[in-house]
């Protein structure tokens, strides 16, 4: 490996660590799943099944809203996991 190769691939670690530690109100879905390790595809329904705390917020990218995570989620869930899953009562149906 030439001097130049070693040197591109120490700038590119460096960058990513810099990333990874960057601390942030909130974190972008795409954002948040890099950090954890998971798809944003994975983190999304974890938002939409409330197993993460996230919120929408106007993207600036036309009417739909974007899913946002909270650097204190971010620590809640590295330390406990997901959140339990809710399972919608049945009262008041027929059966």
């Amino acid at each position: 490996m030439t001097l130049d190769e070693r040197l591109d691939r120490i700038e590119s670690l460096l960058s990513a660590l810099v990333e990874r530690e960057t601390i942030k109100d909130f974190y972008e879905i795409e954002e948040f799943a890099r950090l954890i390790g998971k798809s944003g595809f994975t983190v999304r329904e974890w938002a939409r099944f409330r197993r993460i705390h996230a919120t929408k917020r106007k993207s600036g990218r036309g009417p739909h809203k974007q899913w946002v995570v909270s650097h204190d989620e971010l620590m809640r869930y590295r330390r406990d996991g997901l959140l339990p899953l809710e399972i919608p009562s049945c009262e008041g149906q027929k059966g």
